[in-house]
């Protein structure tokens, strides 16, 4: 199965933010994405997930396996941890995504799959860490029980231990068979889970390259601004 974004643009009442963004994706894969601030990339994720605010105006085709892609065949979760409901436990939210998508959930198993303590259920939002309400923002994509999972900046906020393990919890989702599309700017990592990584600046896109072109010891980007976003990474350098 595979997801494909063709041509994707997106405008809001003050104008155009995005234009001509196209990926692939399969399942079993990581797909990144990064950029400048402000280059429209939670704009993607909001459109893949069909999360675009009113006023909206989408053009261009997703599609899974040929078709348009359905509702509740994508699930996202979101950059900011106020998406939680700050008055509702843990356990009732994950089970209330679950519910909207007309599907029963056994908390055990979806707290688990992420990697929180059972006793994480019985906690609100401002009762976890960061690392862990990033944890119950994937739990509560998870249990909508879509193949496709769209992660905007997952690890934004979180010390290098904290997002770490996130990153590895998107890596092993993706081994369990769901396509994932990871946007962050912590593009060093990105590089470590992704097969490759479409670069935004400006709303547009700049370049989709091969993971291995950020790892290797010789410059393999053909952009400059991809360039300089890597190099902009701590401790990153190409041999010229």
């Amino acid at each position: 199965m595979s997801l494909r974004v063709e041509a994707l643009s997106v405008s809001m009442p003050g104008g155009p933010v995005l234009s001509g963004v196209s990926l692939a994706l399969n399942r079993g894969e990581i797909v990144g994405l990064t950029g400048s601030s402000g280059a429209g990339k939670s704009v993607i994720a909001d459109a893949i997930a069909g999360a675009l605010p009113a006023g909206a105006v989408l053009s261009g085709r997703i599609t899974i396996d040929g078709a348009a892609a359905g509702h509740g065949s994508i699930a996202l979760a979101p950059q900011l941890l106020g998406a939680l409901d700050p008055l509702a436990r843990v356990g009732t939210q994950i089970d209330r995504f679950a519910r909207l998508a007309g599907r029963r959930v056994d908390l055990h198993s979806a707290l688990a799959d992420v990697g929180l303590p059972q006793g994480a259920a019985r906690k609100f939002p401002h009762e976890l860490s960061g690392g862990m309400a990033r944890r119950v923002l994937l739990a509560t994509a998870l249990a909508t029980g879509a193949e496709w999972i769209v992660a905007d900046e997952p690890t934004v906020g979180l010390d290098d231990e904290a997002a770490g393990r996130i990153m590895s919890l998107l890596a092993e989702l993706a081994a369990s068979g769901r396509g994932v599309i990871v946007i962050s700017h912590d593009l060093i990592r990105l590089a470590e889970i992704a097969s490759h990584i479409l670069i935004m600046h400006d709303g547009q896109p700049v370049e989709t390259a091969p993971a291995s072109a950020f790892m290797a010891t010789e410059q393999r980007l053909h952009h400059a601004f991809s360039r300089a976003l890597w190099q902009a990474q701590p401790g990153t350098r190409f041999t010229c």
